[in-house]
């Protein structure tokens, strides 16, 4: 079950630009609350997913269709 969550946060990751910037200010707090979601991790993944350079998840991410990204609205300007 842990690959599968490995694989699942990495997803995440890579296509939800809100959870990508939180991992980019600091990565155990992201990942943090990825398991508070209830995903699993053992000690190892835990910090090999920290380790993760956040700049090359960026770069991928910038590689996937934008039509299944999640984008962090909070940031855009608002309609006025």
């Amino acid at each position: 079950m842990s690959q599968a969550c490995v694989e699942r946060i990495i997803g995440v990751l890579a296509t939800d630009e809100g959870l990508r910037r939180r991992f980019l200010r600091n990565p155990r707090a992201a990942l943090q609350e990825l398991l508070e979601r209830g995903l699993e991790l053992n000690d190892c993944e835990l910090a090999s997913l920290a380790s993760l350079d956040p700049h090359e998840l960026g770069r991928f991410a910038r590689a996937i269709d934008p039509r299944i990204q999640k984008v962090d609205l909070s940031l855009r300007a608002p309609w006025n």
